[in-house]
């Protein structure tokens, strides 16, 4: 890999970013990551599937806290994983920032932010992306 293409290559990754789905214009189902086609709607959604901008704002439907991180992630331990339903549909998965372990709860909204997710100190790449913390206007 060419120095710089590791950094230009999660920067070309909208949905990394920016919680950038699509919406299929046949039947209006949002999907987060974006998909090529429809499940539902198959043949007649392909090339009719429109960019679609993520709220990211959901609900945690369950979580759970590792406590034995993998490798680049063990100073972050504990942390709370959670499965999110975003406003729109889609679900996710992502790390519970800016909440103490013990408040974390299924049914708790949330809204994403930006932050480190992890560095690379061989190639020196730091990774950013999406999180999500309490949503502070439903506490």
């Amino acid at each position: 890999m060419t120095e710089g293409a590791v950094p230009r290559f999660w920067r070309e990754i909208p949905q990394r970013y920016n919680l950038i789905g699509n919406k299929c214009s046949e039947c209006g189902k949002i999907f987060f990551p974006p998909r090529e086609s429809c499940p539902d709607c198959r043949r007649k959604s392909i090339g009719k599937l429109i960019e679609y901008k993520l709220s990211g704002k959901g609900t945690i439907e369950t979580y759970t806290i590792i406590c034995d991180a993998p490798e680049k992630f063990e100073g972050q331990a504990p942390y709370p994983i959670a499965i999110i339903k975003l406003d729109e549909g889609p679900k996710l998965t992502a790390q519970i920032v800016d909440c103490d372990n013990n408040k974390v709860k299924i049914g708790m909204k949330v809204k994403s932010v930006f932050r480190k997710i992890q560095d690379d100190g061989y190639v020196g790449a730091i990774y950013y992306g999406y999180k999500f913390k309490p949503d502070e206007a439903h506490i």
